[in-house]
């Protein structure tokens, strides 16, 4: 049996009603991966590379899993397609996309999947939901803490935390 393992996704949605898209989201992973230990708010932000796209709605979650990462990114993608989820562009629309930030301490660089998450720390979308969680987390291949990364980012887009 896997040992148990801290993993760190971020959930985002652009189309149809976001905050239930990533509330349906939430209780697969919970169901289907492991038990959600924290969530961040919901965070309002611009699409990020394509912008001519409705805004995003973003979400953190800590997950204590015994999944490996492949069979974690396996039902990710199953959680995905079940949801609606084409992909037919890497900038398009969405109703959801989940991916996996950090899987505990792993780096991971296959053709498939790459932990920690390449641009993550490109990315307020990702970084300020990620504070809220575990600001001190230290990234595994930067060596800092999430915190700092974030002063450190040349994303000037906005992150907006959105009402409950």
């Amino acid at each position: 049996m896997n040992k148990v393992e801290i993993i760190y996704l971020l959930t985002g949605s652009n189309i149809g009603n976001k905050t239930e898209n990533l509330q349906k989201a939430k209780q697969l992973i919970g169901e289907r991966i492991g038990k959600i230990q924290k969530s961040s708010g919901y965070y309002l932000t611009q699409a990020w590379g394509n912008t001519e796209q409705d805004d995003f709605i973003n979400q953190a979650l800590e997950v204590r899993t015994y999944h490996s990462p492949e069979q974690t990114m396996r039902v990710i993608l199953e959680i995905e397609k079940e949801m609606g989820r084409t992909r037919t562009n890497p900038m398009e629309p969405r109703i959801i996309d989940i991916d996996i930030l950090f899987y505990g301490n792993r780096i991971i660089k296959t053709r498939d999947l790459q932990i920690p998450h390449p641009r993550f720390h490109q990315r307020n979308f990702a970084m300020v939901p990620m504070m809220e969680i575990n600001g001190d987390y230290v990234h595994p291949i930067l060596g800092k803490a999430i915190d700092e990364l974030y002063f450190e980012t040349t994303d000037d887009l906005d992150v907006i935390l959105m009402e409950q």
